[in-house]
């Protein structure tokens, strides 16, 4: 296929994944990538039982399985940058060749992150930059820019930061926000509402504080609504798990989303998810809730 016009049918799909994704919350099953169609011919963009796809036609690997301990198992390093293990067998034949052949044909790929059993969180354009037969691994960057690092094992610390910076953005946020939607079952904890392209996962201690970690029991599901008011301290929400909103906002007057989408949260309890691992951490929300109580509201 030339390469041009399979760069096209790439961009098609990875558009195609990211907006099916953005419309699930952030996560898309197996069953709707097995059963994709491309101009009305039925395309696979995962293989059952197997981590690296490699369509018929296509030069090289269109798309791979992040999992830990696993056949196809990766490794994550602390400069931003993956890398993944070479399928067992002959590294110069099948999925192990067009995988290499990734770092030759510079094309893009999808990056599925499995969270749990046939659900992944899709991560692209993602790029293989370098082949290390030595070792067994490619390394595959989240940015195309990356490429033009050769190896990619020899980054500045400014490099590095970039890297870093990118995964936080591109891996570990929309794989925390899958594991929210799920344990919150694609439903805003306060008002219910289950569109999950509307849903966010919101950090009771934020990312860049300490205990800020990316685990379910550090996040809400949230309506947009709330999550923006929720950062903005005009909505909180106490160790036990009762809404409250700002005094000032409560006395206005101004329109149904402000009285149905906000005063009416006022004393409203959270739903709160199946697992009890998986609910509110109650230090963590007694944290925020001096942040909120702290501005006088």
């Amino acid at each position: 296929m030339e390469s041009r016009i399979e760069r096209e049918l790439r961009d098609r799909i990875i558009a195609w994944v990211l907006q099916r994704a953005e419309a699930n919350g952030g996560f898309i099953e197996r069953s709707e990538l097995a059963d994709f169609h491309l101009d009305g011919d039925r395309l696979p963009l995962i293989d059952r039982g197997r981590g690296i796809r490699n369509p018929t036609g296509f030069r090289s690997t269109l798309s791979v399985v992040q999992t830990v301990g696993g056949p196809y198992d990766d490794i994550e390093s602390d400069d931003g940058l993956i890398h993944y293990r070479y399928r067992a067998g002959d590294i110069d034949k099948g999925d192990n060749a067009k995988l290499r052949e990734a770092a030759v044909t510079g094309q893009p790929l999808i990056l599925f992150r499995k969270e749990e059993k046939n659900i992944y969180t899709p991560v692209a354009p993602v790029f293989v930059i370098a082949d290390d037969p030595a070792s067994g691994y490619v390394t595959i960057a989240l940015d195309e820019s990356f490429r033009l690092l050769g190896s990619g094992n020899d980054l500045t610390e400014p490099q590095r930061q970039y890297a870093r910076r990118l995964a936080t953005q591109r891996l570990h946020q929309p794989a925390f926000r899958t594991r929210v939607m799920l344990a919150y079952e694609t439903h805003c904890a306060i008002c219910h509402l289950a569109h999950g392209s509307l849903l966010d996962a919101a950090h009771i201690v934020p990312d860049s504080a300490p205990g800020g970690a990316p685990t379910v029991s550090n996040g809400l599901a949230l309506c947009k609504i709330h999550h923006a008011s929720y950062d903005q301290d005009l909505l909180g929400i106490t160790p036990d798990y009762e809404v409250r909103i700002n005094a000032d906002l409560l006395a206005e007057r101004d329109g149904p989303m402000l009285t149905h989408g906000l005063q009416e949260m006022h004393g409203r309890k959270l739903t709160i998810p199946r697992r009890k691992a998986d609910a509110p951490d109650r230090d963590r929300l007694a944290w925020r809730w001096t942040q909120f109580a702290s501005t006088g509201h």
